[in-house]
This record gives C-alpha cells, sequence and structure tokens, in this order.
C-alpha cells in the first residue's frame, strides 16, 4: 500500500471551518429547540405543533451532534466520533427533509439540506482524507 499524501493545508482549513459552522448551528438549533414553545413557535410554526417531548429530543440530538462534530478534532482524540455525528447529522437532516415535505413545507428544506451536505463533507474528510 503506497504511503498517504500529507492532506492539503485547505483541505484542513475547509474542514475546520465546517466543523465550526455546523457545531455553531447544530448547538443553536438545540438551544431553540429548547426555548419557551411560544417563542420558537412564532419563528417556525412547526414547533408549537408536534409534541413537547419531541421537541426536546430533537434539541438533544441537536447537541450531542452539534458537540460530537467539534469535540474530538479539538481534543485530538477520536476522530471517529466526528465521523459518528455528522453520520447522524445526515440522518436527522434527512428525517428533517421527509419531515417538512410531508406537511407541504419543501420550501424550508434549503437549510436542512445545506446542514446535511456540511455533515456529509465533515464525516468525509474526517473518515477518509484525514483520518485520525
Amino acid at each position: 500500500m503506497p504511503p498517504q499524501k500529507e492532506p492539503s493545508r485547505a483541505l484542513r482549513i475547509s474542514v475546520w471551518m465546517a466543523q465550526v459552522l455546523l457545531a455553531l448551528m447544530m448547538i443553536s438549533g438545540a438551544i431553540f429547540k429548547w426555548l419557551p414553545v411560544e417563542q420558537s413557535s412564532a419563528q417556525m410554526p412547526w414547533m408549537g405543533q408536534v409534541p413537547l417531548w419531541q421537541l426536546r429530543v430533537l434539541g438533544l440530538l441537536d447537541l450531542l451532534g452539534g458537540v460530537g462534530v467539534i469535540l474530538p478534532s479539538l481534543l485530538r482524540y477520536g476522530q471517529r466520533w466526528v465521523v459518528a455525528a455528522a453520520t447522524g447529522i445526515v440522518l436527522l437532516m434527512l428525517s428533517a427533509i421527509v419531515f417538512h415535505i410531508s406537511r407541504g413545507e419543501a420550501s424550508v428544506i434549503g437549510f436542512n439540506i445545506f446542514l446535511l451536505l456540511l455533515a456529509l463533507f465533515v464525516g468525509w474528510v474526517r473518515g477518509y482524507k484525514m483520518p485520525g
């Protein structure tokens, strides 16, 4: 097996930027889902139309995904957890896309697609291009 080429500086910077952005978006989503429902549903009506426990579980999953895509890289330990978190975010975003389409809200899935693509990029780079 030939020696693996060192990843480029641009790739390292890009994946860090993607991880930070993904972490910030997921953690802010978690916080938003833990606000009083009246406050969050004013901006996103679906939040007031699902059971409160479901909203809180989604917030917890957002938090775990956000912490999971950044903390192992910051600690330089357990890159497989970054890949696992990115995979979880991909699955969460696919679920969100299906949820919104099923409610006739296809116009709001752009953000979910963006986060899905970021998570795919992070998982691919940390899993295959720069495994740790």
